[in-house]
């Protein structure tokens, strides 16, 4: 039986396992990638490792988050960034060189190589060909240090794609068709894999936005073939020799085919507050706009960009609208100065700001109150936006310059102007604000700088036998990470110091939690379906577990989280049957007994001491994770010498 994309990746970096659905795989890892929101809580665990050096191919330290400095707190994370990556061995993008994705995209990525990151969009290198994975940033230190990655074997999934986009109709419509198709919680467990007579018309720019927005079903990472165009964009950056064809075997079996005729999709869009909550644009005409922002790892090439000019040409945003406008790297930026494109924008009355995340992730630009926001981003979560009654609506480039133009929600398939689809013969390159690290001598001699609001990773203490704590809090389903632990202005600073970003913990659901569950001293928390979706960010488990919760009973969980659940040392289980989990109320007081028998044989029992009622939860772990559980966590399990 031929193999398909995945699997041949997978075979040529297996460690441990067996590609046998739902077993767990171990992986060598050739390529990290970190950004600083995420980055110095990984850094400051691989150093807790005592491990010299990074042992990867490849390992890339960007700032791309964390861009506002209205404190010293964001500077002084950099600055340590930017010593420790000199220390150990790591490349450094300085801030302002672009968003980690498009970055890598440009000058890092290969085909066939393995790559994870301590961001949930990481599989945005799908697009180039590489196995890519959002991971916490404990198992990113992990593989630095040189151990492997370890996930359960997904389901494969297969995309095959057909026909040819309409003009107007682009990659992010694609994306958007199949979160309707599969919901937000569709791909969890899958592992998706394009391919088709279709992949042929998408540029790799166009393919990684649509990697990149299979985060947003929940998958486990998505992958296009490596062919003739991967070739030319790489040749374009003047890495052809990074290039390798890489293609699925004919008779290549998936777990589901689904089909998609790109001739006949029409411009989409995700209302607030779910990407999954997708209707046709026509269908919203009329939809006043207050604001719209272009950008973000998903829409910030240059072929996005340059969409954007052609339509801004001449035009002038409306007076009622604010546009603001996020080129993905300095690559982008530059090469729309050199061609006259960023003065179409600019006079078009749109607001330039950095090349960096930006308003993705809710520093700066926020909406006004109850306002509209078009956003070519991938998360249109309550609340992310910085503005809690803000409502974003996820679109196209073309849809969202169109609309700041007419100051309403436009199907830009009436535009005349032609699709901006060609690429470029070449890339401007010019990588001066990439910092390579000195050589392993010199490296002895660097000072890692920590500034004052950079505090020490919080451990967790072992695992016992008998857990009994107060339920301290209970949600419904689909719960983000940006629910758990907000991101923002305000917030984001902090996430090297969890003392203080404790403060902030759930506190979309409940601002007296953080309160609350430092009063109990252990505490479990009760969640729905897909408990833990959206981002990668391993402080939505390191804050709770500081916090002392011990245990998290959902319906089901996002799969990132899970991991980074047990990596913090906390107990990810769920409930054998749903119903139980809308019995349990808050305040209730649990006891499980008999932990470690329970997890070896898959299932432990739950007394609701309030109540006197008894249900089972079910906890499918693999012995390592059992393990890692004993230990309170990945840190402490890998100081005691487990792989």
């Amino acid at each position: 039986m031929g193999k398909t994309i995945a699997e041949k990746i997978i075979q040529a970096h297996l460690v441990a396992g067996e590609m046998t659905v739902g077993s767990e795989i171990a992986l060598r890892i050739d390529q990290t990638l970190t950004q600083d929101a995420t980055g110095t809580m990984a850094y400051l665990e691989f150093e807790s490792m005592g491990i010299p050096r990074v042992k990867t191919e490849l390992s890339v330290a960007y700032v791309d988050h964390n861009t506002l400095q209205c404190g010293f707190e964001n500077a002084d994370d950099h600055r340590y960034l930017q010593t420790v990556a000199a220390k150990y061995g790591v490349q450094f993008s300085r801030p302002g060189n672009g968003i980690c994705h498009q970055v890598h995209l440009e000058r890092f990525g290969k085909p066939g190589k393995t790559l994870i990151g301590s961001d949930s969009h990481t599989p945005t290198a799908g697009g180039l060909g590489m196995l890519a994975f959002g991971a916490g940033g404990m198992d990113v230190a992990v593989a630095m240090g040189g151990g492997a990655y370890y996930i359960t074997m997904p389901r494969q999934y297969r995309v095959n794609l057909t026909g040819e986009l309409r003009p107007h109709v682009t990659a992010k419509d694609v994306s958007l068709e199949l979160l309707r198709r599969l919901s937000v919680k569709g791909g969890v467990g899958v592992l998706v894999e394009w391919g088709g007579p279709g992949v042929k018309t998408l540029s790799v720019p166009e393919r990684a936005t649509i990697t990149n927005m299979g985060a947003e079903l929940g998958a486990t990472t998505s992958i296009f073939p490596s062919d003739e165009n991967t070739q030319a964009f790489l040749a374009a950056q003047g890495r052809v020799q990074d290039y390798t064809p890489l293609a699925a075997d004919d008779d290549a079996q998936y777990d589901r085919v689904i089909e998609i005729d790109l001739s006949k999709l029409e411009p989409l869009v995700a209302c607030p507050h779910s990407p999954d909550n997708v209707v046709p644009v026509g269908s919203l005409k009329g939809v006043k706009v207050d604001q719209v922002c272009i950008g973000s790892c998903t829409n910030s090439s240059l072929q996005d960009m340059k969409k954007v000019a052609a339509i801004l040409r001449g035009k002038t945003v409306a007076p009622h609208v604010s546009l603001s406008i996020s080129p993905g790297s300095r690559q982008v930026l530059n090469m729309l100065a050199e061609s006259g494109e960023l003065n179409d924008i600019l006079l078009s009355g749109a607001r330039l700001l950095e090349c960096a995340c930006g308003p993705c992730i809710g520093m700066g630009f926020s909406p006004p109150s109850g306002g509209v926001s078009l956003r070519t981003f991938n998360r249109n979560f309550h609340g992310r936006s910085g503005t809690r009654d803000g409502q974003v609506y996820l679109v196209s480039p073309e849809t969202a310059a169109l609309s700041a133009i007419t100051g309403y929600i436009t199907d830009p398939q009436g535009l005349e102007l032609p699709p901006q689809r060609t690429m470029p013969a070449y890339f401007h390159v010019d990588d001066s604000a990439l910092l390579p690290p000195p050589d392993e001598a010199e490296a002895r001699d660097v000072e890692v700088l920590r500034g004052p609001n950079i505090k020490e990773f919080p451990t967790c203490a072992p695992l016992g036998d008998t857990l009994t704590a107060e339920v301290v809090l209970t949600v419904g389903d689909n719960i983000t990470t940006d629910h758990i632990m907000p991101a923002g202005a305000k917030i984001l600073p902090y996430r090297s110091n969890i003392p203080y970003l404790s403060r902030f913990c759930f506190e979309v659901c409940d601002p007296t939690f953080p309160e609350r569950a430092a009063a109990a001293g252990t505490g479990i928390i009760v969640g729905g379906e897909n408990y833990g979706q959206g981002s990668s960010r391993e402080h939505a488990a390191l804050v709770p577990m500081y916090l002392g919760v011990r245990c998290v009973l959902a319906k089901s969980f996002a799969r990132i989280h899970a991991a980074n659940l047990i990596n913090a040392g906390i107990l990810p289980l769920t409930f054998a049957d749903a119903a139980d989990g809308d019995a349990v109320k808050q305040g209730s007081r649990l006891t499980i007994n008999n932990i470690a028998e329970g997890l070896a044989k898959g299932s432990l029992t739950v007394t609701d001491e309030t109540s006197g009622r008894q249900f089972t939860v079910c906890c499918d772990f693999t012995e390592r994770q059992q393990r890692i559980l004993a230990c309170g966590g990945l840190l402490n399990y890998t100081k005691e010498g487990g792989v």
